[in-house]
């Protein structure tokens, strides 16, 4: 039997049809109670089973038969929202296969058809040199031994390492192919096609990465700066899809922006430990990899005391 063939003949069974009304609301209400008090049921049945084991000998039946409930109640509340099975099932699967799916046959790239100078190189080193001036710490970026943007602090009452972030900037060119910040940085904007500049590497997209950037940073101040962390919370991870939904990078799946949240945190951290370091950016590899110090860090940190 096909889900949308079940859900019709299911619906044939229904005892509370809508009339109008109160009883409109009803009929909404009770599936919806009908789905709670399955779920229960179910826990249930699995409470039974750890309790008594082999004794429990209908519980397979007993988990069989809650779980047609549930898909009866799941049946009748799409059917009040004039949805398919099929179609809460289909977008399910893509969901899903979204959240896990970080392999691709080739990276995205997407100005792969625009002048070499309007590319983001698919290979730099970037180094990040922190020096201190009257109590603040400041950190310097160079790419490929070239010095980029100003100098940036923590922009925080209490140091916390913020002035590394350009780090996160690096890791979503790496795993994603796009970052504006990372194009800004490197003068590598799409000036010859000016409404693709102006939406997707203008101000509004680079503030919405930098709004992406502080909002991972404090999901990660929360949970250990993402030490030992290998699986983000699906509702960060859909909040970012949200805020970017209308730009080029909406073609990257959640677990693409969890890969580049983790890489990059891992780089982060290991750059804030040695306050400095050096790191490998790989576009075509999808990787961003900290290397450790450099001589130019070590003089540049030689300087600042």
């Amino acid at each position: 039997m096909d889900f949308n063939c079940y859900q019709k003949e299911a619906m044939g069974t229904e005892r509370v049809p809508p009339r109008g009304g109160r009883d409109e609301l009803l009929s909404l209400v009770v599936p919806m109670l009908g789905l709670a008090g399955e779920t229960g049921q179910l826990l249930s049945e699995y409470k039974k089973n750890l309790r008594d084991g082999e004794a429990h000998r209908l519980f397979k039946e007993r988990v069989s038969e809650e779980l047609g409930d549930l898909l009866w109640y799941i049946a009748n509340v799409a059917s009040k929202f004039n949805l398919t099975l099929d179609e809460v099932a289909s977008a399910n699967l893509a969901k899903v296969k979204a959240r896990w799916e970080t392999e691709r046959s080739e990276p995205l790239r997407f100005d792969a058809m625009l002048p070499v100078g309007e590319r983001i190189p698919r290979r730099f080193g970037v180094e990040l040199i922190d020096t201190e001036c009257d109590g603040r710490h400041r950190v310097r970026v160079l790419i490929d031994g070239v010095p980029f943007g100003g100098e940036l602090t923590d922009n925080a009452y209490d140091p916390d390492g913020y002035r590394f972030h350009d780090v996160f900037h690096f890791a979503y060119a790496a795993v994603l192919g796009w970052s504006p910040i990372t194009r800004a940085l490197m003068h590598c904007k799409r000036k010859s096609r000016p409404l693709l500049d102006e939406v997707e590497d203008g101000g509004r997209a680079a503030v919405i990465e930098e709004g992406v950037a502080a909002l991972a940073f404090d999901y990660a101040r929360r949970h250990r700066m993402l030490e030992g962390v290998g699986v983000l919370d699906f509702h960060l991870l859909r909040t970012i899809k949200d805020m970017t939904s209308h730009l080029e990078v909406k073609q990257c799946t959640t677990g693409e922006w969890e890969q580049a949240i983790l890489q990059g945190f891992a780089a982060w951290r290991a750059v804030l430990a040695a306050r400095s370091g050096k790191i490998a950016v790989d576009l075509d590899q999808r990787r961003i990899d900290y290397l450790g110090f450099s001589s130019t860090e070590h003089a540049g940190l030689a300087l600042s005391r």
